[in-house]
């Protein structure tokens, strides 16, 4: 399906340097790299684009939406270029306060009011709930500068949400008051909401106006009334019903504050699901293994009391991860063999939310689900920096915990049900996937127990970073994803400056291997060679130097995007796409305090960035057409080599062969040509 043209105007005052396709050119432009990616045999290619990092169009908000203006832009950019979906970070209410800004903190069955568009507040659509003057005095213009990003400031996004939702709903109700006619309809719309998740708000609303009663997201340093309020409600307790009353009524106006800012984003959500549909581009959500203070007050009885959930290290010299991710009690999981307990109803829950408004899910840390590594919270200990002691920390697998009778935790292996008992059946009811359709995120140690059930009894996909492997080495029926880089890396082409030495004597970076595993046509030994010579950091028997090495770099670095694009799932990073290079930037830095981790922003202008950059003398973004293309030859080249193998002890395999080559070239020839001609265009200077 064609989409619409890419708004070449997000800012109205920048100067293109760089040759970007015509409208008239798109169209084609697109159904050529589609044909590309499915001849390369390429059938899911996602972007890895947090909420946050979404671009801003005409004005800014401080932050980005993966439900707006800016994403629709950003979404119509990566299909042009071939991209089916694009993985989301969580995207739930999340506590920004200055010193940590993870999405991992994020609530689990909520949505994060940031992410609202504010500009369709100010339209008839929304009843104009939200005044033009406000609007403009809440945000700025999205203008360019010389930088090819932007930084979230979730401080100042923050105050800007906090006004411009108060007056958007004091507005809706005094229009529905007044009996205007978009107020009525979009309270019938808000109404509808209710029925469905009306119960689950206003849980939610009360514990917002308890948090910020005690100036305090912990529940557990509240007042116990307060603490434990639901576990109360859930047993019945009169006196827990006649309090959540109180605050029920007493806070009435904040709690629906809270709900109806919670249908807002979600009606948003809805709208953007059916541009999307209508384009045939996916969401992949990121089903978090942790949850929030507000889950945990919500559902207290199912977590294990004062431990929580980290990864362990193996290097003696490296502190264990502490997360602080509250776990779930095994105990709580499962009541008989037919029931959820408290604690299976949650993950339930969470499944289910992560598939409501996206096609597919990404399943953070997948050990968390089977054998969680757990530590007391008051066994932690820092130095006087704030470092954490690495010998103080008392941490144990799941499998491995006792009660304070000296009995297993859990005693009948309860986790290591979870999968087949709660995960994969909820994947089939919500979106009819099969367990071997999500992103599994196993990326950790692996202890015995782990390895039984992911590999030995349920044989999941594996998550394949090709930074430091080979796609040579997984060939054959191949439901694992791969990566090159992630959200938790510096891109590829930085990595490669940073750690040069140590990258190239790598097997996976090896300049003869790529050479060959991506022109393997034994009559394109020639070309291989070229290939080899091309992206090796050495010439004529020594070290390249300067613009030499400059261009060395550039050609491994697409040469390694070229052997990701021959594997049948894939995702590369925004960051990667636009080459976004600037030293010391990263979008985030796993198990660093960096001090700009999670605000990396993609630009307003950055289709100019983009088309600029590939045309300058030393690009850093990907060229598409001309990276698909190398992996296209690859693949006919495979198919070749097969071919060869299925008819070499025939008498005539020559003729066979020579004829094979000429069928393969005649039926994607004119691909190559294609991908090449775009390729040009991207590198020409306006």
């Amino acid at each position: 399906m064609r989409v619409t043209g890419i708004n070449s105007q997000i800012h109205s005052q920048s100067t293109t340097f760089g040759r970007r396709p015509r409208k008239d050119e798109e169209a084609d432009l697109q159904k050529t790299m589609e044909e590309g990616f499915k001849a390369a045999g390429v059938k899911e290619r996602l972007a890895i684009t947090h909420g946050s990092v979404f671009p801003a169009v005409g004005r800014d908000s401080f932050i980005g939406s993966p439900y707006g203006e800016g994403a629709a832009e950003w979404i119509k950019f990566l299909k042009l270029y071939g991209f089916n979906g694009n993985q989301l970070g969580p995207t739930g209410m999340i506590l920004y306060d200055d010193k940590n800004y993870s999405p991992y903190n994020a609530s689990a069955l909520n949505e994060n009011i940031l992410f609202i568009d504010l500009k369709p507040l100010t339209t008839e659509k929304y009843g104009k709930i939200l005044s033009e003057e406000s609007y403009k005095n809440l945000t700025i213009p999205a203008e360019a500068n010389d930088k090819d990003y932007r930084f979230t400031d979730f401080s100042e996004a923050k105050i800007v949400y906090y006004r411009a939702l108060t007056e958007s709903y004091k507005t809706f109700k005094s229009n529905l008051a007044k009996g205007q006619p978009e107020a009525i309809q979009l309270n019938k719309e808000f109404e509808a909401f209710l029925a469905k998740k009306g119960k689950q708000t206003e849980e939610e609303g009360i514990y917002r106006v308890l948090s910020t009663l005690y100036g305090d997201e912990d529940c557990d340093n509240w007042e116990k009334q307060d603490s434990d309020l639901m576990v109360n409600l859930r047993k019945e307790n009169p006196s827990a019903i006649k309090h959540y009353a109180s605050l029920k009524k007493r806070f009435k106006n904040a709690i629906e504050q809270y709900q109806f800012e919670q249908f807002i984003v979600t009606k948003q959500i809805k709208e953007n699901k059916e541009f999307r549909d209508k384009i045939g581009f996916k969401y992949n959500s990121d089903l978090l293994v942790g949850n929030s203070k507000m889950d945990y007050w919500r559902y207290k009885e199912a977590f294990l009391k004062g431990y929580y959930m980290g990864a362990p290290e193996w290097d003696p010299n490296r502190a264990h991860q502490t997360w602080g991710v509250n776990v779930l009690n095994p105990r709580m999981l499962y009541i008989g063999e037919n029931e959820l307990n408290i604690g299976g109803q949650f993950l339930k829950e969470k499944i289910k939310h992560a598939l409501e408004n996206c096609e597919n899910t990404r399943i953070d840390h997948a050990m968390g689900l089977i054998e969680p590594f757990v530590y007391r919270g008051d066994s932690v200990e820092y130095d006087e920096n704030g470092k954490q002691i690495k010998d103080k920390l008392y941490g144990r697998f799941m499998s491995r915990l006792f009660d304070e009778n000296g009995a297993p935790m859990d005693t009948h292996f309860d986790y290591p049900r979870i999968l087949e008992r709660i995960v994969f059946p909820t994947l089939k009811e919500e979106r009819g996937l099969e367990q071997n359709d999500p992103v599994w995120e196993h990326i950790c140690c692996e202890p015995a127990l782990f390895k039984d059930i992911y590999y030995g009894k349920h044989h999941l996909p594996q998550l394949i970073m090709l930074d430091y492997a080979r796609a040579k080495d997984f060939i054959g029926n191949d439901s694992n994803w791969y990566l090159l880089g992630s959200h938790d890396s510096i891109p590829i082409l930085s990595l490669l400056k940073d750690n040069g030495d140590n990258l190239r004597n790598h097997k996976a970076w090896n300049a003869l291997y790529l050479a060959g595993y991506l022109n393997q046509d034994p009559q394109r030994v020639k070309e291989s060679s070229e290939f080899c010579n091309k992206i090796s950091d050495i010439k004529d028997g020594k070290p390249k130097t300067g613009d030499e090495l400059e261009k060395a770099d550039k050609a491994i670095v697409d040469a390694k995007f070229a052997e990701l694009m021959t594997k049948e799932k894939i995702q590369i990073s925004f960051a990667d796409i636009l080459g976004l290079t600037e030293t010391g930037l990263s979008y985030n830095i796993g198990g660093s305090a960096n001090k700009i981790n999670w605000r990396e922003r993609i630009a307003p202008d950055f289709l100019d960035k983009y088309y600029e950059n590939l045309s300058s003398d030393n690009p850093t973004a990907l060229n598409m057409p001309e990276i698909l293309k190398t992996a296209v030859q690859a693949s006919i080249d495979g198919k070749l080599v097969a071919y060869m193998d299925s008819v070499k002890n025939d008498a005539d395999k020559d003729q066979k062969i020579k004829q094979k080559r000429e069928e393969l070239y005649n039926q994607y020839g004119y691909l190559l040509d294609k991908l090449q001609h775009y390729a040009d265009i991207l590198k020409e200077k306006e």
